[in-house]
């Protein structure tokens, strides 16, 4: 399964039987998916170094029916999660989660960005030509034509009902834009006998003030299990107010509650401070000054709304999914909430800050852990963690140097294209031709030349040729363009490589980061020094701000997010012994660092991933 020799393979995927369908153009069944082979990128143990026995720790989780190839503990997959769901399926995992919760994009026409700025900086400095600050990244474009968007939503909900277990329910969260037709789709996927929830997620606190209408002050999650029953535990909270409440006791003559009273013959009464939860939750939204919580991730929810998911719907020990991961809460609350996971983004900035996240928990969770024997330490507490550990895997070698949104962005600047916000397919329009950009992780092929001609099919009354923008192309995808070209009067494709094209290419010349690090043995110690990081992308961004003043950073740190070390790299698998992830933004990375010195002759790994996500692995020998 970690070998880039497998071969890919199809997985069936059971027909919706469901009613009422809900059509849309271009709607399409899911009978058969193409599952890739995905490649292990790093691991992490935090338990690393630590002289105490894991399992002393950890919830005694089942993992009988576990893939034997796959480490037991969490997985984090990067790519599109139709291929991770597909590879999942091919896997192993059929059948197998007992909860699944997903927060998609709701199809509201806004940009999601990761914000981020140079740490150790109080200001931020603008992006030419952008309305976001120095850093900001696309994470999505949550731009939709609402056919697409309905499809995409529909291929993912058919594939994961194959994931759940038959006991299983899944929870998807959306807000007022996209719910009714949502559920529409649950109930052609599951059946509408299948419906268990519509809950409301008041957030109370989120303000705007006058928008001329009621605010939008809620989301909603919709609650669908897989089987006949599903296993569900209610949970209590707190009342604002204690309420009066007479006391009830058993009758087993009459076999039913009857009023209870004291010995003179007086009603009892007692004082109740709690109360059922039920399908409306006033929970908080998540605020700027929560510093806690908040990881300057845009889509970000609270942990205590998953919390309230993961509690009632699943018990320690069971396996959790989350497909669109974003900033990793729902990875983080079953963590610490017991549960086994996995988790998966297309978006390399998402799995940074979800692996972060998980890599501060698990570290805090091994520390204070009790070591094995220790009675005062409660370990049978259902707290405790299943597992210490995760792995992170790319699934059909999904690996940008540069996002494909920003690369949309540079290639758009540099080829003089209007982006054209509103066409789910093609990105923009240059000289009186559509243009349509390539994913920059492939060359150009016949499927990619495909995929334009059916959609120029279904617009017949467009009479514009195609730009085609890629990097590199295949020699079928020539010969392809030159037999479509032949004899068409309209609609004639123009292919632009970046990289070579006499009049417009020569844009795409990535700087990768550049860093000066050294490691040497101090008796049994290793020390480990990254004395300079140049960002290349960073400096140019500032530049272009700055215009005719050249940007300067005094101190290499502020462009670094984090440093992570690995003392015996076997040159695969990047195994995390030690994360250096500054607690807040103003905080910088130390630059130096001791821990146990590997045998003679190990290889030393140093990753360090700047502000924008880029990372670069440096290899030390020692």
């Amino acid at each position: 399964m970690t070998e880039n020799t497998q071969k890919p393979k199809d997985v069936t995927i059971t027909k919706a039987k469901g009613r009422p369908m809900l059509t849309w153009v271009g709607k399409k069944p899911l009978a058969r998916v193409r599952a890739y082979p995905a490649q292990a990128i790093e691991r992490f143990d935090a338990t690393s170094g630590q002289h105490q026995t894991q399992s002393a720790a950890l919830h005694a989780a089942d993992w009988s029916d576990w893939p034997q190839d796959l480490p037991q503990g969490g997985l984090l997959y990067h790519g599109d999660n139709k291929d991770v769901l597909a590879h999942l399926l091919a896997n192993g995992f059929r059948g197998k989660v007992k909860l699944i919760y997903i927060d998609p994009p709701f199809d509201s026409g806004a940009n999601y960005v990761r914000e981020v700025q140079l740490r150790g900086v109080k200001g931020t400095t603008k992006i030419d030509g952008e309305d976001y600050t120095l850093g900001e990244q696309v994470q999505y474009t949550d731009i939709w034509a609402n056919d697409n968007y309905l499809q995409f939503m529909y291929e993912r909900l058919l594939m994961l009902k194959e994931l759940l277990a038959e006991d299983g329910v899944l929870y998807l969260h959306c807000d007022s834009s996209r719910n009714s037709y949502l559920r529409l789709i649950l109930d052609e996927v599951f059946g509408p006998d299948r419906f268990v929830n519509e809950i409301v997620w008041h957030y109370y606190n989120k303000m705007q003030g006058n928008v001329g209408r009621f605010a939008s002050n809620h989301d909603v999650i919709l609650s669908y299990k897989n089987g006949e029953k599903f296993s569900f535990t209610t949970l209590r909270e707190k009342r604002d107010k204690p309420k009066t409440q007479q006391k009830r006791v058993w009758d087993p003559e009459s076999k039913s509650l009857k009023q209870a009273r004291d010995e003179q013959g007086n009603l009892i009464y007692y004082e109740d401070t709690e109360r059922t939860i039920d399908d409306v939750w006033r929970l908080p939204y998540l605020m700027p000054a929560d510093q806690t919580e908040k990881l300057d991730y845009r889509t970000q929810k609270p942990e205590r709304v998953i919390e309230r998911i993961v509690e009632s719907s699943s018990k320690p020990g069971d396996l959790i999914l989350d497909c669109f991961a974003g900033s990793g809460t729902t990875a983080a609350v079953a963590q610490r909430l017991g549960r086994r996971w996995i988790c998966c983004d297309i978006n390399r900035g998402a799995i940074q800050t979800t692996a972060k996240r998980l890599q501060d928990l698990m570290q805090a969770q091994a520390a204070a852990a009790p070591r094995q024997g220790d009675l005062a330490g409660n370990i049978d507490t259902p707290q405790r963690p299943s597992q210490l550990g995760f792995a992170t895997y790319r699934v059909n070698d999904y690996d940008l140097h540069i996002q494909h949104n920003e690369a949309v962005e540079l290639a758009c600047q540099h080829l003089g294209v209007a982006r054209t916000r509103t066409d789910a397919f093609f990105d923009g329009t240059q000289g009186g031709r559509l243009v349509k950009i390539v994913p920059f992780n492939h060359p150009l092929t016949p499927l990619d030349l495909e995929a334009v001609r059916d959609e120029v099919k279904t617009r017949p009354s467009e009479e514009r040729d195609v730009m085609v923008v890629c990097l590199g192309w295949q020699l079928d995808a020539r010969a392809w363009v030159d037999a479509y070209n032949r004899n068409r009067p309209v609609n004639k494709l123009h292919v632009v490589e970046l990289r070579t094209d006499r009049k417009l290419g020569g844009i795409i010349k990535h700087e990768p980061l550049a860093v000066q690090a050294s490691a040497r043995r101090e008796g049994d110690q290793l020390v480990v020094e990254v004395q300079d990081v140049v960002s290349p992308t960073i400096m140019q961004r500032l530049n272009l701000e700055q215009g005719v003043f050249r940007a300067q950073i005094t101190d290499w740190r502020a462009v670094v997010d984090c440093i992570l070390i690995d003392p015996a790299y076997n040159g695969q698998v990047f195994n995390v012994a030690l994360a250096d992830v500054p607690e807040r933004k103003q905080d910088l990375v130390a630059g130096r660092y001791e821990l146990p010195a590997p045998l003679a002759g190990s290889t030393v790994a140093v990753k360090v991933i700047d502000m924008l996500g880029e990372e670069l692995v440096v290899t030390l020998l020692v």
